[in-house]
């Protein structure tokens, strides 16, 4: 039993992770006093029962309508509009895994998909990355004294399945493109890669998308103290990532999502109201002021920062944020909530009052 320990871990953190599940820590900043919507609403915010609590903003058409048909049965669409993403990696990650995410629950189109095109690579890089989901749903949401041996054992025979798939997904992809490289970081993360075969999964990645947002944040998880790493490595990865990259990348938010991840686990004692953490925002700040408007994680990362000036009490700054994002609170760190929507309405009627 012991040696089963790290793999129990892993396997409820990337169920979590992969599934977006509700998380039971709080996430609501600065313990607001106030949970009503009142004023917001007077001010012209949605009310708390309009707010979507799953997701970080509204899809694009063109994703919902193969969403839609991928329900449905079927695989043109999906297939066409993850070609349809093009070199743009990161839009094409983010098609890969909704689609994945639907194909975990029901993969009728994409088994069509790989009958009708048996060497597709997106179809391929599909399978792998719902596979990584799929280990999630067989392990189930229990804690570890509540889920069978045979839920592990199948968490971690998928998870080595996934790898497979994922080898295959390279295999078929061209040379120049990263998502099943970035899909095989959560595999890596649950069959403990060594940090050394991590380094050289990211490197293959930043070859390739030097400033791919999603393969950032997933390989920050994988260095972070609460999986495979320690507070000073995800520190010093997350640090490195953001020097490094152009504003608009919004990789400056590599360091306040570390900051919150090792607070909110009790392994660091630090707190948020600190000069550090101030000039983080202010970067973020300055990252997200210069991103592309059409970023697949813009509206993410906008929640995060909010989420940032609440707590630090910058609350004008904050009330121009909620502005941009309302009506969702499914992103980091809300949805590290048991109730997102009650932690944002409520940090959003405090800034209201607040901001005056």
């Amino acid at each position: 039993m012991p040696r089963l320990l790290p793999l129990i871990v892993i396997a409820i953190a990337i169920y979590f992770f992969v599934k977006n599940r509700r998380k039971t820590r709080s996430a609501a900043p600065a313990s607001p006093d106030v949970t009503t919507d009142k004023r917001a609403v007077e001010l012209g915010f949605l009310p708390q029962e309009a707010i979507d609590g799953e997701n970080a903003g509204p899809r694009a058409p063109e994703l919902t309508a193969a969403l839609a048909t991928a329900r449905a049965g079927g695989w043109e669409a999906p297939a066409a509009l993850v070609a349809s993403a093009g070199k743009d990696w990161e839009l094409h990650n983010l098609y890969v895994a909704e689609l994945a995410d639907i194909a975990a629950e029901d993969d009728a189109w994409l088994l069509a998909w790989e009958a009708a095109r048996p060497d597709d690579a997106d179809a391929a890089v599909v399978r792998a990355k719902s596979t990584v989901y799929l280990a999630g749903t067989v392990r189930g949401s229990a804690v570890a004294k509540e889920t069978s041996q045979e839920q592990f054992d199948g968490f971690h025979r998928l998870m080595l399945r996934a790898r497979t798939e994922v080898v295959r997904a390279r295999e078929l992809a061209p040379d120049d493109d990263p998502t099943p490289a970035v899909c095989e970081i959560w595999p890596g993360v649950a069959l403990r890669y060594p940090h050394e075969d991590m380094r050289k999964l990211f490197a293959e990645i930043t070859d390739r998308a030097p400033y791919h947002y999603s393969a950032h944040y997933s390989a920050l998880q994988y260095w972070c103290q609460k999986w495979r790493g320690s507070v000073e490595l995800a520190t010093e990865f997350a640090a490195n990532a953001a020097a490094s990259a152009p504003l608009g990348s919004l990789l400056h938010a590599l360091p306040l999502i570390c900051w919150y991840e090792h607070e909110s686990f009790g392994h660091t004692s630090r707190g948020y109201r600190t000069p550090e953490v101030s000039a983080l925002v202010d970067a973020l700040a300055a990252d997200v002021a210069a991103a592309d408007p059409a970023h697949p994680r813009l509206r993410e990362v906008r929640l995060l920062l909010t989420w940032y000036l609440v707590e630090l009490k910058r609350y004008p700054e904050a009330l121009e944020q909620f502005r941009l994002v309302d009506g969702y609170a499914g992103a980091f760190p809300w949805n590290y909530s048991s109730d997102p929507v009650r932690a944002y309405v409520a940090a959003r009627e405090l800034t209201v009052r607040k901001a005056g």
